[in-house]
């Protein structure tokens, strides 16, 4: 269990750090400011790939990618060891993380309700570690192709609203790279091949294709969720699908419990920390994160960006 707990939050500081790391990397090549005005000027326009490759080829982006590659093996691997709705509260949790080190790397300034979420959420997670019982180890066989398929279905579904939706864009394609998210470690938990190490179950098992088509698409979804409408209200649809979802599939088909006794109390502290992370997704810190991390990267791939981003 404590190891469970360390390598999550091991990954969320490595979300954390790697987000601020590529928003730097992205201030060092344009001012924000002076891009967005060019897009104002010009409908449907999007970052250069020169500017994109400026980006990408800064140390502190090339950093934060490594950073990246940390946390999605930590969310991997706590997703084996500890209960989901333990893991992948934590690893949402990285929120906290990013707006304190935009406060000291970007110089943001956070206010008293971003200290008071922050708070809620470490205090939630202190309890909701406490309350944690052991993880589930079986699963039906049906769950490794479920997940197979709820992940592309779940990205067409993302892919389809994302262009017919006039309005709360950001926030319903968050949510669902979210629940991508949530899928990718839900294919964490019941990969077979890794224990004992065994490279041709590995290879057959529909999880692992599951968990690598998830984890780069929601990766795809949320970065056109950051570019398409309210930062904010991305980054707190992504705290709600990211844990919700796997929490639930943990408890009802893998056997995730709580310790005899101690259910009311992860239930409330579960509440509280997607609260104060969906509150905390608000913090000038992480949208200034998160806006510089979406500014220099490309615009879906073609899509052409809402005009309101507040939407």
């Amino acid at each position: 269990m404590v190891l469970g707990i360390v390598i999550a939050v091991i990954g969320a500081l490595a979300f954390a750090a790697a987000a601020v790391l590529q928003a730097l990397g992205a201030e060092q090549v344009s001012q924000r400011a002076a891009i967005r005005e060019e897009r104002r000027r010009s409908a449907g326009a999007h970052p250069s790939l020169k500017s994109t490759a400026l980006t990408m080829l800064t140390v502190p982006f090339l950093i934060g990618f490594a950073f990246d590659l940390v946390g999605f093996v930590a969310t991997i691997a706590s997703a084996r060891l500890i209960p989901l709705f333990l893991s992948q509260t934590i690893i949402s949790a990285r929120l906290v993380a990013t707006a304190l080190l935009a406060m000291v790397v970007l110089k943001v300034h956070l206010a008293l309700r971003d200290w008071i979420a922050g708070a809620v959420v470490v205090v939630s997670l202190a309890l909701l570690a406490a309350s944690a019982g052991r993880e589930g180890v079986d699963h039906p066989t049906w769950m490794r192709w479920a997940v197979l398929v709820a992940g592309p279905a779940l990205i067409v579904l993302g892919l389809l609203l994302m262009r017919r939706l006039k309005k709360h864009i950001a926030s319903v394609t968050g949510l669902i790279a979210g629940a991508v998210f949530g899928v990718m470690a839900v294919a964490s938990r019941i990969l077979v091949g890794v224990e004992p190490f065994d490279l041709v179950v590995l290879f057959t098992d529909p999880a692992l294709y599951a968990l690598l088509i998830s984890g780069i698409g929601g990766f795809y979804l949320f970065t056109v969720a950051l570019q398409t409408g309210s930062v904010n209200g991305a980054a707190a649809a992504l705290v709600v699908g990211q844990t919700v979802l796997p929490g639930a599939v943990g408890i009802a088909f893998l056997g995730d419990v709580t310790r005899a006794g101690w259910g009311p109390v992860a239930i409330v502290a579960f509440i509280a920390a997607v609260g104060g992370g969906v509150a905390l997704a608000s913090s000038g810190a992480v949208t200034a994160v998160e806006s510089a991390e979406a500014t220099n990267l490309p615009a879906g791939y073609g899509h052409t960006p809402r005009g309101d981003r507040n939407t």
